[in-house]
């Protein structure tokens, strides 16, 4: 708002922004604390900026589309997979990479249905993009499940 008229925030924008910003610090220190394998640790802070991005977009702009289109709503199943998976699996090696790519797959998947198909290339490529961060996780977690460092 010092820079440009184009930001127009209110106090609920900044309390909206407070809470998320504890929240997604609040998981990476407990992600911290579960496990003392890098691998673990690295792959949770990617799943914690992966659901950050995806909040802060659709909150922000939306990604396919403007943030009033209602398909933006389907990328809260994307972040419910990944939380419930995360909870199901209590955290564990054996599920988490396979949570985290299921939430990466089903982000690509609206990207390209709503997105692309859907006739916003522009939110759908971006959705995609994003995905990534997903798939980074699902990596390391893979990683940490190897290195047999995090108990099962």
């Amino acid at each position: 708002m010092q820079f440009t008229s184009e930001v127009d925030w209110d106090e609920t924008d900044f309390i909206v922004a407070t809470i998320i910003f504890g929240i997604v610090g609040g998981l990476i220190e407990l992600a911290v604390r579960l496990s003392s394998n890098w691998y673990f640790r690295i792959g949770a802070m990617f799943a914690v900026l992966a659901g950050f991005m995806v909040v802060w977009a659709n909150l922000a702009v939306g990604m396919i589309g403007n943030e009033d289109n209602p398909v933006n709503l389907w990328f809260g199943a994307v972040l419910f997979v990944a939380i419930v998976g995360s909870i199901a699996s209590r955290f564990r090696k054996r599920i988490l990479p396979f949570t985290m790519f299921l939430s990466g797959a089903l982000q690509v998947a609206i990207g390209i249905f709503a997105g692309i198909l859907g006739g916003d290339m522009r939110g759908g490529k971006f959705t995609i993009v994003l995905s990534v961060a997903w798939f980074i996780a699902s990596l390391f977690f893979w990683y940490a499940r190897q290195k047999r460092n995090v108990q099962d």
